[in-house]
């Protein structure tokens, strides 16, 4: 066997997964009678040594790029569905509580947003474009712009979860928060429907990936606080990788979410109808992969329900 690992010509496959079989096969012998030999360390080293030369040159599938968007994201997405959920509600009561409390407090949309945006608003109400903020400096930039803030602000949802997971639901909390006196202070101007439709063509994707990126950060978190039957450091290494995934996913949608807010919402006054099919096309996407898609691949035995 050493004489196999040694040559000069590399071996034949066949011939490493032979003496691979027959030296584990000794290993596991050893392990059971002489754990403590010096023939064990021998056989073990010797095994890792044929392991690595069998897998060193092992290429990556060549639809490793379509195998994590068509099964292995949307597996991890169903394992995560109750961390989703969760993200979900918090995020939802807080844009209600935003609402309310901006209603009925007008310092309070002040508090939240800062008193250069609220007055900036209030004169492009004056001026007739409420959402002229949209189309204040070039496409391009506000891309860019708009994307790394996208990115920013997932990550920080995620990496959050480090903190026992609190983090995490507290970014989502005032992002909710900010949402929710947005819309009850353009509601109080009597703009809700307009602004509404404006906000959220580029809104539905970017206010879904800060939800999902939160479900990321609460699937380290969890992970850490309730191991189960692993050890707490192994659980988070598992829980760490599930939600590296689900923010590697993301990419796209923070991609097209700036596309949107770039090139698209400055139109504030397109057709009702193009602003619908926006919205509605981008709700379906963010719905149907993240949410529908995974229980049908668990549905048709395309991936084990956990």
């Amino acid at each position: 066997m050493e004489q196999v690992l040694n040559s000069k010509t590399p071996p034949h496959p066949d011939r490493l997964a032979e003496i691979f079989i027959q030296l584990t096969d000794d290993l596991s012998f050893a392990r059971t009678q002489y754990p403590k030999s010096r023939v064990t360390n021998y056989l073990n080293n010797l095994a890792s040594k044929i392991h690595l030369e069998i897998y060193k040159n092992k290429k990556e599938e060549k639809n490793r790029f379509v195998t994590f968007w068509k099964y292995e994201l949307p597996g991890v997405l169903y394992e995560s569905r109750k961390q989703l959920l969760y993200a979900f509600l918090i995020f939802t009561v807080s844009i209600l509580i935003g609402c309310v409390s901006a209603y009925y407090d007008e310092t309070f949309v002040r508090l939240i947003l800062g008193d250069a945006y609220v007055n900036m608003t209030l004169e492009n109400i004056e001026k007739g474009n409420p959402t002229a903020v949209f189309s204040s400096s070039g496409e391009a930039d506000l891309f860019f712009r708009i994307t790394f803030n996208n990115v920013r602000v997932s990550f920080l949802a995620f990496v959050a979860g480090l903190f026992f997971s609190l983090g995490t639901g507290l970014i989502l909390f005032g992002n909710g928060v900010m949402v929710g006196a947005i819309y009850s202070f353009f509601l109080k101007q009597k703009l809700a429907g307009q602004a509404f439709s404006v906000i959220m063509l580029h809104g539905t994707i970017e206010l879904s990936v800060i939800v999902i990126a939160g479900a990321a950060g609460f699937v380290m978190g969890n992970s850490f606080l309730f191991p189960g039957t692993y050890s707490r450091f192994a659980s988070f290494k598992q829980g760490m990788l599930k939600g590296v995934k689900i923010v590697m996913g993301l990419v796209p949608f923070f991609i097209l979410a700036g596309f949107i807010e770039g090139f698209i919402t400055r139109y504030a006054f397109m057709h009702w109808s193009i602003k619908t099919a926006i919205i509605g096309l981008s709700a379906w996407l963010i719905v149907y992969y993240f949410v529908i898609y995974p229980y049908k691949l668990v549905k048709h035995g395309k991936l084990h329900a956990y």
